[in-house]
């Protein structure tokens, strides 16, 4: 026992000294990946990633899924979780219940993850945060993880990912099935404004209005063909404005 903890203190020095484990906007160093894995090999049982409630599947009579973007097969992502940065983990994200579900280092186990210990995590190519309501329960948003689509420096998008179960009932049957919704968000000077369209979008950054809907315009962007990436490149032609 006392070999593995100091074998465990060891390898914790590595990761600390190999790559900036909080400050990094990704998690691609080969340094920090290859420290992590042996961590969890030498830890094992022990790893503080595998501390959250074991995890079941929903009922299969559901129809549909609980997942984010449908992806309900375990996929290698990456997470901010307490004081450490876990790189390759088997990962799906639950928008029913919230979490973040891994799979235990046997590759069979199920286990939600803590989610006030989850900072942020990385899936399907997209960047999950977490924010948390203040003490006052006065914050414009709901505890829990967004996706967020835009880093700006003067404003910042985010999307709220959510499912939930819902029933219809006909003459003779009752069906389940998840029923999936997505609120958009902008930060800009400190607070949250919530928009669900263009026009929206656009009076949120009314103060440069007339130039993003020349953009728009001169550009052929659609909101309905892909509203997310159109958001995305009007939040990054207001930042190149607002310069």
């Amino acid at each position: 026992m006392a070999k593995k903890i100091l074998l465990a203190s060891a390898i914790i020095w590595g990761i600390i000294s190999n790559g900036h484990v909080f400050a990094q906007t990704g998690v691609d160093s080969v340094g920090l990946s290859l420290a992590v894995a042996n961590y969890d090999t030498a830890i094992g049982q022990q790893s503080h990633l595998y501390n959250g409630p074991e995890y079941e599947f929903y009922d299969p009579l559901i129809k549909g899924n609980a997942y984010v973007f449908d992806n309900k097969v375990f996929t290698p992502g990456s997470v901010s979780y307490g004081a450490a940065v876990y790189s390759d983990i088997p990962m799906l994200y639950d928008l029913n219940k919230d979490v973040v579900v891994v799979l235990l280092y046997n590759r069979f186990t199920k286990f939600s993850l803590l989610s006030e210990r989850v900072h942020e995590f990385w899936l399907l190519n997209h960047h999950f945060i977490r924010i948390n309501t203040d003490s006052t329960g006065k914050a414009a948003l709901a505890t829990g993880f967004y996706d967020q689509l835009y880093p700006g420096q003067k404003i910042e998008i985010i999307v709220k990912r959510a499912k939930s179960i819902q029933t219809a009932t006909s003459s003779n049957t009752v069906e389940s099935f998840f029923s999936a919704t997505k609120d958009y968000y902008v930060k800009k000077g400190g607070f949250y404004f919530s928009f669900g369209g263009k026009r929206g979008l656009l009076d949120i950054l009314k103060d440069k209005k007339k130039e993003l809907k020349q953009y728009i315009k001169a550009n052929n962007i659609d909101f309905d063909e892909n509203f997310e990436r159109a958001t995305v490149n009007v939040a990054t032609y207001y930042d190149q404005l607002t310069k």
